[in-house]
Order: structure tokens, then sequence, then C-alpha cells
């Protein structure tokens, strides 16, 4: 007993030890284009670094509790009060994207260098006293680890001439994964919605950045409670609570849980089919709301705003959907008229890195 009980611990770690790394789709992993480099190259100054307590007003202040009337004076201070941390999510998914286009190293010396401030200065560590600071915290961790993966992960290495910094924002990446992990994780069932499945995107993404495995784990379990949450329609109860928002949010959930489902079938574990297809139910709801809201008219009891669909951004998850499941030719020249499509809480230019290829 003692010698098959000491074998089994052996190949349990040993199983362990052999665990396939963590890995991004391929297209993260493209080396960036190679193009003549302009004679000139300028670095933007960068947001300084955010080290104060996460407390912002919400857009929604005062609103009933479908959340869906916008407060125009506390919109403008969220907007005020988080400037620096949206201008460094636009910082990094351009740097990201001018260097997928023309593979020029100083834009990554310039976004390596901007990082690694933030990294040092424990930026978006502090207390978040609110869900919109939380909201604001993994929505920029979304959007960094997002982007830097495809640093680590791009077949010409272009981080191989920074490991320090490459070090210190990875650890960076890694603490603020922990925090977004404890403030999201084992919420009452009616307060898991569109919050929580971004929050579980930025775990997939900063997992792969980070090569962890816990953080991996936590992503997915956030994502199978969204999975059970998909009625047999097709309906998520507590988008519809948005009532003329309903569309819009229901939108709005789908575009992180089709990255968490593209990032775990890059890693083996592929979820299409669990919960009796509900992630597919969903995205073909919504799909069809794209042209006919009247379901969700009726699910909701109110008209739909689909202001949203003036924002291609709004859109860039097809591209991973159309990855994962046959779109039709009708979605497919959606999707063409569309293109290219960027989302910089995605990844930034969605459609260079999982959009067909020319």
């Amino acid at each position: 007993m003692v010698f098959l009980r000491a074998g089994l611990i052996f190949i349990l770690l040993t199983a362990a030890t052999l665990a396939a790394p963590l890995v991004p789709p391929a297209g993260f992993r493209q080396p960036p284009a190679a193009h003549a480099l302009a004679e000139t190259f300028s670095c933007p100054d960068a947001p300084p670094p955010f080290t104060g307590t996460l407390d912002f007003r919400s857009k929604y202040e005062g609103s009933d509790s479908a959340r869906a009337t916008l407060n125009p004076q506390a919109e403008a201070a969220f907007h005020q009060q988080t400037r620096a941390i949206a201008e460094m999510e636009k910082f990094v998914s351009a740097h990201i994207t001018a260097w997928h286009r023309s593979g020029d190293t100083r834009e990554v010396s310039c976004l390596v260098t901007a990082l690694n401030r933030w990294a040092t200065a424990g930026a978006l560590l502090g207390e978040a006293r609110n869900h919109t600071g939380k909201s604001m915290r993994k929505w920029a961790l979304a959007t960094f680890s997002s982007g830097w993966l495809q640093l680590q992960f791009s077949k010409s290495h272009p981080l191989s001439a920074w490991p320090e910094q490459t070090q210190n924002i990875t650890r960076w990446l890694g603490e603020m994964g922990d925090l977004t992990a404890s403030e999201w994780r084992d919420l009452p069932l009616n307060k898991v919605n569109n919050h929580s499945y971004w929050a579980a995107w930025a775990l997939m993404a900063t997992s792969v950045a980070t090569g962890r495995q816990d953080l991996f784990d936590q992503s997915l379990t956030i994502y199978r409670t969204a999975l059970q949450q998909i009625d047999a329609e097709g309906f998520l109860p507590n988008e519809l609570r948005r009532r003329q928002r309903a569309l819009a949010y229901h939108n709005y959930a789908l575009q992180p849980l089709v990255m968490i489902a593209l990032f775990a079938r890059a890693n083996g574990v592929d979820t299409l089919k669990e919960n009796s297809t509900a992630l597919p139910r969903l995205a073909t709801q919504v799909i069809a709301g794209l042209d006919n809201p009247q379901p969700f008219t009726e699910r909701s009891g109110a008209a739909q705003d689909i202001a949203f669909l003036q924002h291609p951004a709004n859109l860039a998850w097809l591209e991973a959907w159309c990855q994962l499941a046959d779109c039709d030719n009708a979605l497919r020249t959606r999707l063409a008229n569309l293109r290219p499509l960027q989302n910089r809480r995605l990844g930034g230019p969605v459609t260079l890195l999982i959009g067909p290829k020319a």
C-alpha cells in the first residue's frame, strides 16, 4: 500500500511537472510585419502611474435597478477620475498595434518603458473601494495582459533585450491578477454578470502572460458559471434586467466569453458543448438580435437601444466567434464590411490577431 501510494504521488507530481505551459491562440504568437522603418521616431509621454485608491463614480449613478440610464454629470466625473487609466490602456493598445504593423522595436522599447514605470510604482494595486474601482482594475488588466502576452509569445522574441523589465512587468500583472481574482470570486449568482465575465477574461489573459495555472482555472470557473446562467433560449437573465440596454449588454457580456473560449481551446479545453451548447445559444441569439432586436424587447419589456452598433469595436468578438464556430455568409459579409476591427481590451488589433490572413 505504501509503495502504491508513493507511486501514485510520483505519477501526479510528474504529470504536473510535464503539464503543457499555457499559450495564447496562434495569431497572438505571430511575428510583426516587416516594413522599412521610419527614419525618425518619437515616443510620446505615457500617462503617469495611477497609484491612488480606486474609488470612482458610476456613470449610472442615481439610475433605477435596471442601471440603464446614464447620469451625464456622474459620467463626466467618472471619465475625469479614470483618465490616466483609460489613456494608459489606449497607449498600450496603440503601441502594440503599431509594432505589429511595422516591426519597429522602438515601439516595443516605448511600451516596455511605460509599463515598467507603472509596474515599479505599483500602479492599480491600491484598495478598490467600490464596484467601479474593481471594474477599472479588471478592464485595465485585460488590456495590459492581452497586449503584453503578444510580445512575450511572438516568434520574433522582441522582449529579449529587456529581461529585467519583463520580469518586473510580469510580476506586476500577476499581482493585479491576484487582486482581480479575489474581488470577483464567489459572488452571489444574482451579482454574476458581464463584469464577472470581463474579470474572467482578464484572468485568462493574465494566466497566459504569467504562466499561472491557478488564474487559468479561476477564469474557467467564472466562465462556466456564465454558461450555467444562459437559459434554454440563449438569454442571460441578469442582462435582461438592463431593460432597453438588454441586447447591448448581452453583446457586451459575450465579448469576454468568446475570448475565454478561444484561449481555452488553445490550451486543450473545448467548451462549446458545455451546458448543452450554451455559448452557441447565446451567440446565436445576439447575432440574430443585431438585425432584429424584437426578442430582446419582448423578454426585457423595453424597446432596445441599439446605439452600440455604431461602434465597430463592440463587434470585434465576431472575429473570435468565427474561429470557434461556422459562420454563415451573411455574418462573414458583415465582418468583412467592419474590418479591420480593433478592441483594446480584447488584445488590440483583433482582426490582425484572429481574423483571416490575406
